[in-house]
């Protein structure tokens, strides 16, 4: 029985903290990113391109990235808009598991949403393989939304953030165009599109780096931002 309540308990502070984490303006960019998502495919299809797997990563790339901006943007302000943070830093250490329970719960449902984009690409166009596409997208996600969420314990502001996110974005792709292009510190790389004139082994080896870059980078980022949470002060004035 106790199993039994505690798991209750559980699902009922996860479906709380979902209501917070994507309340509000969550469903616009929801709404923004399928309908981003549903152009790139269906321009494709009207070019009349085949789309493969490789096709279907670019196409939800950035996508993927607006599920993530609002919540890991705008999270530390809606938590001090709504009074929550008081509550929080009220509570010895708890803050920490509150905001680490939230990322995963941020990153599960993100993932399940690019699943269910990739099987509309596999239903009306292409047969993808979509939770191999959903796995290799967050990589990325991991990297900018962790990025995010450090950058909002600086500023606690969600427009102040956007701007310095916004800024790394541009940074990201326009590095992803230059030195940087196809290379392990290349958060834009097509894990699933080999370039013609390199080795297969080659790529692999360059897209495990890559990999490895944007985990550890994602775990940085979120240390940084959760030990910032320790500054009580400079979130409760």
């Amino acid at each position: 029985m106790n199993i039994i309540n505690n798991c209750k308990a559980y699902f009922r502070l996860s479906v709380y903290n979902m209501k917070i984490i994507f309340g509000g303006k969550f469903i616009w960019f929801l709404l923004t990113a399928f309908a981003l998502f549903a152009y790139f495919m269906f321009d494709s299809a009207y070019r009349g391109e085949l789309p493969g797997d490789e096709h279907v990563y670019r196409f939800l790339f950035f996508p993927s990235l607006l599920l993530i901006f609002y919540p890991s943007v705008f999270g530390i302000q809606n938590d001090a808009d709504n009074r929550i943070l008081e509550i929080l830093f009220g509570i010895p250490n708890y803050k920490y598991k509150v905001w680490l329970a939230r990322l995963i719960l941020i990153y599960v449902e993100i993932f399940f949403i690019l699943v269910l984009y990739a099987w509309v690409a596999k239903y009306l166009i292409y047969p993808v393989n979509q939770f191999e596409i959903a796995y290799q997208l967050m990589f990325p996600v991991l990297f900018m939304g962790n990025l995010a969420f450090f950058f909002s314990t600086v500023t606690r502001n969600g427009n102040a953030t956007a701007i310095l996110i916004i800024i790394c974005g541009v940074v990201a792709v326009v590095l992803s165009t230059g030195l940087t292009k196809n290379s392990m510190w290349d958060v834009t790389l097509n894990p699933l599109s080999m370039p013609e004139n390199i080795h297969a082994v080659i790529w692999s080896d360059t897209v495990l780096r890559n990999r490895i870059f944007l985990a550890v980078g994602s775990v940085v980022w979120m240390m940084l931002g959760l030990l910032n949470l320790q500054k009580r002060e400079k979130f409760i004035g």
